[in-house]
């Protein structure tokens, strides 16, 4: 099911593309003490991990001044952007983010990847973290842990799309440019709330659950939130062209399945999903003040574009854009937003328009 998510929030739940030669990376830690959670809670030490690609730049005044922020989505770590469809496609030598040129910060956020988790040992008892928890942890990182104090670019895909807003607002000074990829700055409700409210129910009514307490996987929760989380994260023209079959169809989801009960916790899940519960920046989108051009495409399940929400909401924007990419070969459901070649062109546009 890691996979499920990663594909629903992350990347493109049909095609990860070929191996490849990875950009070269460095990794590390920076711990918070004492973080304290926007309802009270505190963890001692808050763990935050992070990939890095490219060498800081500083300026006259001895401050970075080429940094740039990816964030994923629910389920996935910085790890997702070094696949093909994002790499080969932005990281590479002359790439719109060379790491020749740019220093970028690919981080996990709380509760995912290598940051500090529920499944490290606290189980249910881990701070309920939200958006903005995690906005917070990732300022902490990015000033304190790595010392920038200005980001060329932020952008995020899905839930990190959606933190892209909250960025935005709570840091309007921070960045140069924003480029939220697949989301919508309104609060989650609608069928978008209904299935993570299925997926959560589904995990707490299981009686292997044990109020998180669990000693061994609660596997009929984890299966039902398995099966929302496919339909929600898949595309019928790519879903139809990759398994046109139905032998072909069942043998995929049997193997899948199998590979992620093997590899998934039941607390981190819901906490992943659950984190957007207060989500909505809608009442302050008139605080961001950089360039923003906002990306979704025609075919996302979980930002069904007939809502007409994008096209209210980028008012209230400055200096936003809005941009639908039709459904076509080349795009991939909600997972559009990790298949670089479909909206580089308006990255490119957005740090033409953002450069000083």
């Amino acid at each position: 099911m890691r996979r499920v998510l990663a594909s629903l929030f992350s990347a493109c739940l049909f095609a990860f593309g070929a191996a490849h030669a990875a950009p070269a990376t460095t990794e590390g830690d920076y711990t918070v003490h004492d973080f304290k959670f926007a309802d009270g809670e505190t963890l001692k030490d808050l763990r935050l991990h992070y990939t890095t690609l490219g060498t800081p730049h500083r300026d006259r005044h001895g401050s970075i001044d080429n940094a740039v922020l990816i964030m994923h989505g629910t389920g996935g770590d910085g790890h997702q952007f070094l696949r093909p469809q994002f790499a080969d496609v932005l990281f590479v030598k002359g790439g719109l983010l060379d790491p020749a040129k740019y220093f970028i910060v690919l981080r996990d956020g709380i509760g995912h990847g290598k940051s500090s988790k529920p499944s490290d040992g606290l189980h249910a008892r881990f701070p309920h973290y939200d958006y903005d928890d995690m906005v917070k942890a990732d300022y902490l990182l990015l000033t304190k842990g790595l010392h920038v104090n200005h980001l060329r670019l932020v952008m995020g895909t899905s839930m990190g799309c959606m933190h892209s807003f909250v960025w935005g607002e709570t840091y309007p000074d921070f960045m140069d440019a924003v480029m939220p990829l697949a989301c919508l700055p309104v609060q989650i409700a609608g069928r978008n709330r209904m299935w993570r409210k299925m997926t959560i129910d589904a995990i707490k009514n299981d009686p292997a659950w044990d109020g998180g307490d669990y000693k061994t996987q609660p596997l009929a929760g984890l299966r039902t939130a398995a099966d929302f989380l496919i339909i929600a994260s898949t595309t019928p023209l790519i879903a139809q062209k990759t398994y046109p079959t139905r032998d072909a169809v069942d043998t995929w989801l049997t193997a899948a399945i199998a590979t992620d009960f093997a590899t998934l916790d039941a607390n981190d899940l819901l906490y992943q999903v659950d984190s957007s519960r207060d989500y909505d920046p809608s009442a302050k989108l008139g605080l961001i003040k950089a360039p923003l051009m906002w990306v979704n495409s025609g075919d996302d399940f979980i930002n069904p574009p007939e809502l007409g929400i994008a096209e209210r909401e980028v008012k209230a924007i400055a200096h936003g854009r809005f941009v639908l990419i039709p459904t076509s070969d080349q795009t991939h459901g909600h997972g559009t937003h990790t298949w670089a070649a479909v909206w580089k062109d308006y990255l490119a546009e957005l740090l033409t328009t953002s450069a000083h």
